[in-house]
């Protein structure tokens, strides 16, 4: 990018399909405590422009298949930023993505990521409809607003409320994904697990458990195999539909939680957060 900031995109190949995940903004503007973007500030949004790029440079560096197919067949808006604080340059790139004489790729193939910016959410449904993944991470407001700020102003209650309002009326039949990022001691016991399962009860969703993907100066650890594979089976007792995420791209600090690119934090955030670290010391 401009102003020597860098941004990260990743590709995941899987079997028969090639996921993207894209980013929609130079760093991040909120400060999520357990993702290593939220933890390096923020620049500036990107343009539609720059976002579709991302789509364009990886099909010209991956080719099309033998068969003469894209590569690419699935695109996740979950790099770095939050793409509804981004909304305008991120919907008209969706559109493009979306639209038959861009890269045609279908809805159900489009999946936007949000920490839960509720109007938005509401906005989208009439201006883009995509398959919508919710970064959830704790079924009380005490604890999720301590792993992600944003949940002051938009609380469970009213963020489940937009899942509701997203996935009701028109034809298109659409589930809500669930991320739940695990994390050993803090989210991971059995009455989290209870209380999740209440707090989903009614909504058409699947739940993606992902194991945390340490990052340098993060206090977190990893929820246990043991721990991670009870909380799966009692959500799955439960009437859950369950999966966990691989574990990829660790080795080259590119798993989920992990892009961190180069940022010229205009917000001043790491330096904060290094002052905060001296005074704990």
């Amino acid at each position: 990018m401009d102003g020597d900031n860098a941004i990260e995109t990743v590709f995941i190949p899987e079997g028969n399909r090639g996921t993207l995940c894209v980013s929609s903004q130079v760093g991040c503007a909120l400060t999520c405590t357990f993702c290593s973007t939220g933890q390096q500030g923020f620049n500036r949004n990107l343009s539609a422009a720059e976002i579709i790029a991302q789509l364009w440079v990886a099909n010209d560096a991956l080719k099309k298949d033998p068969k003469g197919n894209r590569v690419v067949t699935n695109v996740v808006m979950m790099g770095m930023g939050e793409p509804l604080a981004n909304y305008l340059n991120v919907v008209r790139a969706m559109r493009i993505m979306r639209d038959d004489y861009g890269y045609g790729i279908s809805w159900r193939r489009l999946t936007l990521s949000t920490s839960g910016m509720v109007p938005m959410i509401d906005r989208l449904k009439e201006d883009c409809p995509v398959s919508l993944a919710i970064s959830l991470h704790a079924a009380n407001d005490t604890l999720r607003s301590e792993m992600i700020p944003l949940n002051d102003k938009y609380p469970i209650a009213d963020l489940l409320a937009a899942c509701h309002r997203y996935v009701s009326g028109g034809q298109q039949r659409r589930h809500i994904t669930i991320e739940y990022v695990m994390l050993a001691g803090v989210n991971d016991s059995a009455q989290d697990a209870r209380d999740l399962i209440r707090l989903l009860k009614g909504l058409p969703n699947k739940i993606n458990l992902i194991p945390f993907n340490p990052f340098p100066g993060t206090h977190y650890r990893c929820s246990s195999r043991k721990n991670l594979e009870r909380f799966k089976q009692q959500l799955i007792d439960a009437g859950q539909i369950v999966t966990v995420r691989k574990t990829r791209g660790d080795d080259i600090v590119a798993a989920c939680g992990q892009l961190a690119g180069e940022v010229k934090d205009k917000s001043r955030r790491a330096e904060k957060i290094a002052a905060r670290e001296m005074v704990t010391q």
